[in-house]
């Protein structure tokens, strides 16, 4: 049966149909451009995002704040972004075993994907499946991503909310936050606050935002493992729906672009134009850019 936006119900407890819905849009299979179109988005249900170095503690993070959200009446889903294997580009998918405590909860939705490469941290159908998410009567959407550094101006584009989460040992992680991380905070968690040397990394980090137009930013410290400090975060969240993300324009007009691009070229036949190109090279006169500029796309069937 073919997946339509008819069944995506908002609010619905069984969540068989958004796994589905994902699915198509995630591989592209059949239908999938007539769902997207088809989807009406609750602009409403914010989208927070968060990112930082392999090993901070992300996963267990939002395994927390899951927790909190849920006890306060939340729907949420989560997007849990993994690192794409360089040798067979499968992913290693361990974010759902972090939040296996969640997994048959009626109020907790959760997806992993494959960066698939992408440099941003974000798989290139991150966008189109949160949109599904949005169109599925989640009270929130969490995006974690994989943690690349300055990469990840995608993230800040997409999220109401980035946290940006350190911890102690980054070391020179904080030397990116003057060229990178800083221009996509919300604000900063530092995680695994009860190490030694925390304190002096959370000063440094002050020092630096100080310094910046950003130096109101906020910075939680928690402890996520014994979920110290979760509560600040997730008050943050519920305090701070919508952020004035000017950031989303320039996200969205690439997503446009790309959108635009694959459909001006929906109609070439790639086999077709190699036969046309080796008839064309036959002529003296054969120019590539004049033949580019003059190719007719046939119809689309």
């Amino acid at each position: 049966m073919a997946v339509t936006t008819q069944h995506i119900k908002p609010h619905c407890t069984d969540f068989r149909s958004v796994a589905r819905a994902l699915t198509v849009v995630e591989n592209n299979l059949a239908g999938a451009a007539q769902l997207l179109k088809g989807l009406t988005f609750n602009t409403q249900t914010p989208v927070i995002g968060i990112t930082g170095p392999p090993g901070a503690g992300k996963s267990t993070l939002v395994n927390a704040i899951i927790n909190n959200l849920v006890q306060g009446g939340k729907k949420v889903a989560v997007l849990a972004i993994d690192p794409t294997s360089p040798f067979n580009f499968g992913a290693l998918l361990g974010d759902r075993i972090r939040m296996a405590s969640h997994f048959n909860h009626p109020d907790v939705f959760i997806r992993s994907l494959a960066t698939r490469g992408s440099l941003g941290g974000l798989s290139a159908k991150t966008i189109e499946m949160t949109d599904v998410l949005k169109a599925s009567g989640f009270d929130n959407i969490i995006v974690e991503t994989v943690g690349v550094g300055q990469s990840e101006v995608e993230i800040a584009g997409l999220a109401d909310i980035t946290f940006v989460m350190l911890v102690p040992e980054a070391g020179d992680e904080i030397q990116n936050i003057k060229s990178g991380l800083m221009e996509i905070a919300d604000a900063f968690i530092i995680n695994k606050a009860d190490r030694d040397g925390a304190e002096l990394f959370i000063n440094n980090l002050k020092k630096i935002l100080q310094q910046s137009k950003d130096g109101k930013l906020p910075i939680f410290k928690t402890v996520a493992s014994k979920n110290e400090g979760i509560d600040a975060v997730t008050s943050f969240i519920l305090s701070n729906p919508k952020t004035n993300n000017t950031r989303r324009e320039l996200l969205l007009t690439q997503k446009v672009y790309n959108i635009i691009q694959q459909n001006k070229m929906a109609g070439i036949d790639k086999q077709k134009l190699q036969q046309d190109i080796a008839k064309a090279l036959k002529e003296d006169t054969f120019n590539i850019y004049q033949f580019a500029e003059t190719y007719a796309a046939p119809p689309a069937p």
